[in-house]
């Protein structure tokens, strides 16, 4: 029988061989965990639709975040739940919200772990839209000047990077602007550039109490059947001074952060959503798949499909894996 010249598998008969032609490397260097802050003191409720993830008040904040720096996890991206919501979010801008209090509490007790702060304003008021509300309509124009002052206080809370999530028209350059103009010119901008209007963010309206009272927001977030959209999109915050761009979610969006990838020369970001995560979760705890395969598979895809880092709520379980 004439066999090939070629035969793939005798790279693949065994760990070392595999080891070394692995084409995509997932280290804990990509990772970014996203966690809640909540006020009050002891406070660990946990999320129900996201196993092993709770709302956290500062003091447990605080544990988490040494423990996510023992990991040697690189940062994390901060979602803050307010003790009084408004049709203003004067929450999210306050010098003594919850996000800015547990900024200055991380980094006074973990300084080397990097602090990235969302920058949206739907789990402030009291409707649960990103922004601010014309009748029911949501004002471009308005919002940018509310995003902007979010993200300056954030910044003077000690934020190392602020990620304004709100898929306003024009929002990186408005923060660029009022960050410049506030003295934080080194403060770079991770751009939620392109964030589609999808179900797999359920779980987190719990985690983040941020459901709308009415309507959604697919007037604002991107349809999920579009890419070349998607591309108009990063390429507008490129443009306004964006230092790393974002694809949310991931999973179904691989084909949009390979062209990203491709065409974009500034570091890539995927965000590996709530119902993403909870999918997995919920698989395994019914013996459906193994878990922690299909966690490591699902975080390389999205590593092979181009993104440079990883936002995502398996962080701290994937991480001691690719310790070892």
């Amino acid at each position: 029988m004439n066999f090939p010249e070629y035969r793939p598998r005798r790279l693949r008969k065994n760990e070392n061989f595999r080891r070394l032609v692995r084409e995509t490397q997932l280290s804990v260097d990509h990772l970014i965990y996203p966690l809640f802050v909540v006020p009050g003191k002891k406070v660990k409720k946990p999320i129900h639709s996201m196993p092993g993830n709770f709302q956290l008040s500062v003091d447990h904040l605080v544990r988490e975040a040494e423990r996510v720096k023992a990991l040697g996890i690189p940062g994390i991206l901060l979602f803050g739940i307010p003790d009084k919501k408004d049709a203003v979010a004067s929450g999210a801008m306050a010098k003594d919200g919850i996000v800015q209090a547990a900024i200055r509490e991380i980094k006074a007790k973990v300084p080397d772990l990097l602090v990235i702060a969302d920058v949206c304003l739907c789990e402030y008021t009291d409707h649960g839209h990103c922004g601010m509300l014309e009748g029911e309509e949501v004002d471009n124009d308005t919002t940018l000047e509310l995003l902007a002052e979010t993200a300056v206080s954030q910044a003077k809370a000690g934020a190392d990077m602020v990620a304004p999530s709100a898929m306003m028209d024009g929002q990186i350059g408005a923060l660029r602007e009022g960050l410049d103009e506030a003295g934080f010119a080194t403060v770079p901008i991770m751009a939620y550039s392109a964030k589609y209007a999808s179900c797999f963010y359920g779980p987190f309206r719990e985690a983040a109490e941020s459901a709308p009272a009415f309507g959604d927001r697919r007037a604002y977030q991107m349809d999920p059947a579009n890419s070349d959209e998607a591309i108009r999109e990063i390429s507008l915050d490129v443009a306004e001074g964006a230092d790393i761009i974002m694809v949310k979610p991931a999973g179904a969006y691989l084909d949009v952060i390979r062209r990203a990838k491709e065409e974009f020369d500034l570091p890539l970001a995927a965000y590996q959503v709530s119902g993403e995560f909870a999918m997995i979760k919920a698989a395994a705890q019914m013996g459906w798949l193994d878990g922690e395969r299909a966690m490591v598979e699902s975080l390389t895809a999205i590593r092979r499909a181009g993104a440079d880092m990883i936002i995502t709520y398996f962080a701290p379980d994937v991480a001691p894996l690719l310790r070892k």
